[in-house]
């Protein structure tokens, strides 16, 4: 397992964070999907508490990735190959995510993040023990200094060239976190990124290349976008965007529906990891989306989180699957494009 712990730096409240990062999340939902093959499919969106941070909302989504990977490598692969399924408890300033794929038993993507009004400083945020702040890598993302790729670069979204004209902020120079640091405002998101690849001859290279690739440069990309689109989000209250996010799932879930037509639902209660679900995944989304049906007891999201990755026997006494021989050409196909356009603000639950 390799673990960094990234330090987000961002000119801008945590209010309005918030704001920007649930807006950015259904923005991102709706350009990205287009239905079978591509696009997010929400099974749960439901309050909970005593769970991670409290009370807070968990998502459980799944991302189809399908169109990411060329057509004659999809072919050879099972359904379950181009799925990704995301759970989130959300208890903003905190939250929870965890990331996994059906077929790749031994694989995941842990992320654990805690928003702060400060500069990045806090050295043991996550309270983790002696043993796991020397396994830990820190890295600091700087929206403004770090650089770009020339492929992925918009002078649209340079930070050092946008100004607001609703808010009158920028354009960012270089001493930008000096000047923020002095008149504010000022905020650092903290994200604790464990990435899990146990298939003999591949684990470090993978897992070097997940987090180089599907989380650091996605990360950076995201926040320069958050920065530079504030003029679509800043006048947004909450309930603009809890409207937003009722809209965008509607949307989803007609377009999945539409894809999924004569499928056979997935069995209902019993998660692709073995674990009871919340709910049904089946009719219970749609009865969600109606906003109309009983909930269970908030206790079962407590017990949910497990900070260890699931696996089984196989996995556990070193059975090797075809998903190990897999999986890296799937990465090389589609993280990057399938991080950039889905998962944009990794370890940022929101829809």
């Amino acid at each position: 397992m390799l673990i960094k712990e990234y330090h987000i730096l961002l000119p801008m409240s945590l209010e309005e964070y918030q704001v920007a990062q649930l807006y950015m999340i259904q923005k991102k939902s709706r350009e990205e999907s287009s239905g079978e093959g591509s696009g997010v499919e929400i099974l749960a969106n439901r309050p909970y508490s005593d769970g991670p941070g409290g009370s807070g909302q968990y998502t459980h989504k799944v991302y189809h990735v399908g169109s990411h990977i060329p057509s004659w490598f999809r072919a050879l692969l099972p359904k379950a190959a181009l799925q990704v399924e995301e759970e989130s408890w959300n208890a903003y300033p905190y939250t929870r995510t965890r990331y996994t794929c059906p077929f790749v038993e031994k694989f995941s993507i842990e992320i654990e993040t805690y928003y702060r009004p400060d500069a990045g400083q806090q050295t043991n945020i996550f309270n983790l023990s002696a043993a796991e702040k020397r396994q830990r890598i820190l890295d600091t993302i700087d929206i403004v200094r770090d650089p770009i790729s020339p492929g992925e670069y918009k002078p649209e979204e340079d930070p050092k060239l946008y100004h607001s004209s609703k808010t009158g902020r920028g354009p960012l120079g270089d001493d930008w976190l000096e000047a923020a640091a002095t008149s504010g405002p000022l905020m650092c998101a903290y994200k604790l990124c464990k990435v899990e690849f146990r298939y003999w001859g591949m684990q470090s290279k993978i897992e070097q290349f997940i987090h180089d690739v599907g989380l650091r440069k996605v990360m950076l990309r995201a926040h320069r976008q958050a920065w530079c689109w504030q003029d679509e989000w800043t006048d947004l209250t909450m309930e603009d965007i809890r409207q937003l996010e009722e809209e965008t799932a509607r949307m989803l879930a007609q377009k999945m529906a539409k894809c999924g037509e004569g499928e056979e639902p997935p069995a209902a209660g019993v998660s692709p990891g073995g674990q009871p679900e919340p709910d049904g995944p089946g009719s219970q989304e749609e009865a969600e989306l109606q906003a109309g049906t009983d909930t269970p007891s908030d206790d079962t999201f407590a017990k949910q989180w497990s900070t260890s990755s699931r696996s089984s026997y196989s996995s556990q006494h070193g059975g090797e699957t075809g998903s190990g021989v897999l999986l890296p050409w799937m990465l090389q196909f589609s993280i990057g494009d399938v991080s950039g356009d889905y998962v944009a603000w990794l370890g940022s639950p929101g829809l």
